[in-house]
């Protein structure tokens, strides 16, 4: 039997993962919404500025909040519904969830501490072969 906790205090974690790169933005935030999203987006698109960055999403209710605006250095990419299969970022969101499933944390703070160590630990070879998915790298190489 594993151990569990079972308590409702929350954190998130917004990201992208670059399957050509490697790279990654990665920021945990206190809430799931517009607001927070919005956030993000305005924080990654200053990573890199020259560099035009795609943004594969799900169709989440905040992904397309009519009141967000998208930097000029990015573009929202959306799959179709019920598709997450098509959304690299998923396998990475599995890979920390399966990090820590088996630990119980005594704080909202402890755990937070545990996953900022488990995303500083991703390598950028780790990334583009958990994330390299042969439909996207072969678009991008077509393209650029």
């Amino acid at each position: 039997m594993q151990p569990y906790q079972h308590k409702f205090k929350n954190l998130y974690l917004f990201g992208a993962f670059s399957p050509i790169t490697g790279t990654h933005f990665t920021l945990e935030l206190p809430k799931c919404n517009a607001d927070c999203f919005q956030l993000y987006l305005n924080e990654f698109c200053r990573q890199d500025p020259d560099e035009f960055k795609i943004i594969i999403l799900d169709n989440g209710a905040f992904h397309k909040a009519p009141q967000l605006e998208i930097p000029k250095n990015m573009a929202l990419l959306f799959i179709p519904p019920y598709t997450p299969e098509l959304n690299p970022a998923e396998k990475m969101w599995r890979l920390l969830k399966d990090s820590i499933a088996t630990e119980v944390f005594p704080t909202i703070e402890s755990l937070s501490d545990r996953l900022c160590g488990a995303v500083r630990a991703l390598s950028q070879t780790l990334i583009k072969s958990i994330t390299g998915y042969k439909l996207y790298l072969d678009n991008f190489n077509a393209v650029f």
